[in-house]
């Protein structure tokens, strides 16, 4: 994190802004506390049991948020360390809330931090979800424990694994930035959108984010890359091998496909026969928002919230959807509501012919008999986690759509909510007590809710 600061502080001395002090300040304090828990550390062989592995993990995109604060704080914003933090957490765990008006003359050292927060986000959520979540067995994650282990008998060390991704990630960021500046934005937006793009972050460098651009060819590079970013990046490497079948027979890649595909023929007939709004304009529309807001990258070309009840119902409902497990996109993700229709499938059967033996099956294999039970508690505890926020949120001052959306779009990483809080506003105008409630929101939902509703379990305290 201390490095990656760097970057940041290079662009506001080379631009003139004195914001390149704090950049430098931060990267000394982070650089401090980095080094000191590498040199404690040097040395020795570790064993981490799986309640240290628990711990080490929120603990690890806690700390992260803290330090990347910083800049925020001390910068020519002068934001609270309250919205700091906040920003923050939506910028490291690729969710894409706001608390800053005015980034159109925001300096650009502050808008590359926020991109390079989303980054890093992404790469680290990839990587998690293939080695962390399977090993914790977290809401059904241990279904690509086979994946995982598929690929690193390719790759002999898990290390190698992670690398690998890593070198792939930045390739497609390279591609979309490069895409981005042939549709005609200048390198700096190209580069900081490239970033949030395929992190599905949605951090932009203009307030009205890609109704700034108001051009069709950007945005459909937008679209190409945020669908990149919501696919299984193991497949990626597969594919990058010569072998391009797992990824197109993949059932969650298809499921994710038509999913989309559904919810934009839904939105387009919706906008252009109750709306009257010209074919290819409702197409594009539509199009843009709804892979937006499913991948919960969150970055809008018009105010969504002014389209009428029916789309601001069907986009609530997107939010919580998400990509596919081992992509950087949140949410329920899709291979969830596979394995619950395959039970469900097995239990109207039984009902049928009570005699009959059926077994589930996801991805042409049987589902191991364990990952029944942990997707069913993940959906419930998304369900009561979300309804927690909620009441909070509205404890605390918000109208029933902000609660409800704000809620939502926290636990899902999505970005913009509804109402005030929408794609055409910012969360600037919460209580600091609804912004704490939101980043909590945020944590959960990027660290798939076990891991840290499990260190609140007085179990997990117990030797």
């Amino acid at each position: 994190m201390s490095v990656s600061m760097v970057l940041p502080m290079l662009a506001d001395m080379y631009t003139g802004y004195s914001d390149w002090q704090v950049f430098f300040v931060c990267i000394i304090i982070t650089a401090f506390f980095g080094g000191s828990l590498v040199l404690s550390n040097a040395g020795k062989d570790f064993t981490i049991s799986v309640r240290q592995a628990f711990l080490l993990t929120v603990l690890s995109w806690l700390s992260l948020a803290i330090f990347a604060a910083f800049p925020f704080c001390f910068s020519e914003l002068e934001m609270s360390y309250t919205d700091a933090f906040f920003e923050a957490m939506s910028g490291i765990t690729t969710t894409g809330s706001t608390v800053i008006v005015g980034l159109d003359s925001a300096p650009p050292g502050i808008l590359l931090w926020r991109a390079i927060l989303q980054w890093l986000g992404g790469i680290g959520i990839i990587v998690m979800a293939l080695s962390v979540l399977p090993f914790l067995k977290v809401g059904g994650m241990q279904l690509f424990r086979t994946e995982s282990s598929e690929s690193e008998k390719a790759l002999p060390r898990a290390a190698q694994l992670a690398s690998s991704i890593g070198i792939l990630y930045l390739g497609l960021t390279v591609m979309c930035a490069a895409a981005y500046m042939f549709t005609g934005l200048g390198t700096f937006d190209a580069v900081a959108h490239a970033m949030t793009t395929i992190a599905t972050g949605g951090f932009s460098t203009f307030d009205s984010s890609f109704a700034n651009y108001d051009r069709a060819w950007t945005e459909l590079v937008a679209i190409v890359f945020m669908i990149l970013g919501s696919l299984p990046f193991v497949l990626y490497l597969k594919a990058v091998r010569g072998n391009l079948k797992p990824l197109l027979n993949d059932s969650q890649v298809r499921w994710f496909i038509s999913i989309v595909a559904l919810a934009i023929i839904i939105t387009v007939s919706y906008l252009v026969l109750q709306a009257d709004t010209p074919f290819l304009e409702a197409l594009r529309r539509a199009t843009f928002n709804v892979v937006s807001i499913i991948t919960g990258t969150g970055y809008s070309n018009g105010d969504y919230s002014l389209w009428g009840g029916f789309a601001v119902s069907l986009f609530f409902f997107l939010m919580v959807v998400g990509g596919c497990a081992g992509s950087t996109t949140c949410g329920i993700k899709i291979f969830r509501f596979q394995v619950l229709y395959a039970i469900s499938s097995v239990q109207v059967k039984k009902l049928l012919h009570p005699h009959g033996v059926f077994i589930p099956h996801y991805n042409g294999s049987p589902i191991p008999k364990d990952v029944p039970i942990s997707v069913m508690s993940f959906f419930f505890l998304y369900a009561l986690c979300f309804s927690v926020l909620a009441i909070a949120l509205s404890y605390v001052g918000l109208d029933f759509l902000e609660a409800m959306s704000g809620a939502v779009t926290s636990i899902s990483n999505v970005g913009p909510g509804l109402g005030e809080i929408g794609p055409g506003g910012t969360f600037k105008h919460l209580p600091d007590s609804a912004k704490w409630i939101l980043s909590a929101g945020m944590l959960l939902g990027r660290l798939e809710l076990f891991t840290v509703l499990v260190l609140l379990s007085p179990h997990f305290w117990k030797h």
